[in-house]
């Protein structure tokens, strides 16, 4: 270690800056000390270098160009990103599939996509893929006919606990009922609820990646998918749950 730079090192992490200066640039990573604040929007930065490459945001300067296509950006990083569009390089690969990326961003939502549509969970009986062992747990009661949860007011059995809440509420009124502030409309389960109140906002957050149809829940989603396969099944009829 240069003897020199050993003296300006940091007390938090050891690193060893080459002044006092850098040092003390340094330990404001530690110490979320932020002294250079933007008077367009007040965000806040720790060096004066990352405040002007921000203020190019206001200003609209952008003097980086790219020397192939003259296309500007406002900092050197962007530009160093732009330049793989043309040298075709990707240096960010996925561990999981070896697909390359040119963007770190690009990657991560790769690795998302992947992960969300990995099901390595498969069911014994009839080898279907769930994401999670839980849901192979539901789902494994299909076959085996498994009915842990019990009512104590009768002798009925239910394969998921929300059917035993139902059945409780239906049939003993024991627990609370969830009412839409809108129809009235009475739910036993907060899920059917929430999905209930998305009819009335028109909200449909789940997007069919076939084509442009949206749904308001997953079951609906999952239904309507069949329609992209050669498989048929008859649709439930949801509108009587929510």
């Amino acid at each position: 270690m240069n003897v020199h730079t050993s003296k300006y090192k940091c007390n938090e992490c050891g690193k060893c800056c080459q002044n006092n200066e850098a040092l003390a640039v340094h330990r404001r990573i530690h110490s979320a000390e932020k002294p250079f604040e933007c008077n367009d929007c007040n965000k806040r930065f720790t060096t004066a270098g990352n405040l002007v490459k921000h203020s190019r945001i206001h200003s609209g300067e952008k003097p980086y160009n790219c020397h192939i296509c003259g296309k500007a950006f406002s900092q050197s990083g962007d530009l160093h990103c732009h330049m793989r569009v043309h040298t075709g390089d990707k240096p960010y690969k996925c561990s999981l599939c070896n697909k390359s990326f040119s963007r770190s961003n690009n990657l991560q939502l790769h690795k998302r996509q992947v992960n969300s549509n990995r099901r390595p969970h498969h069911c014994p009986y009839c080898g279907k893929l769930f994401k999670t062992n839980d849901n192979l747990k539901l789902h494994v009661r299909i076959h085996t006919g498994a009915k842990p949860y019990s009512c104590r007011h009768c002798s009925d059995r239910f394969t998921r606990l929300e059917q035993l809440k139902t059945h409780l509420l239906k049939s003993h009124n024991e627990g609370t009922w969830l009412t839409c502030p809108i129809c009235q409309k009475r739910f036993s389960h907060s899920g059917h609820l929430k999905i209930h109140l998305r009819r009335h906002k028109g909200v449909k957050p789940f997007v069919c990646r076939r084509c442009p149809r949206r749904f308001c829940s997953t079951v609906e989603l999952q239904s309507h998918q069949l329609v992209h396969t050669d498989f048929k099944q008859f649709s439930t009829q949801l509108n009587s749950i929510y």
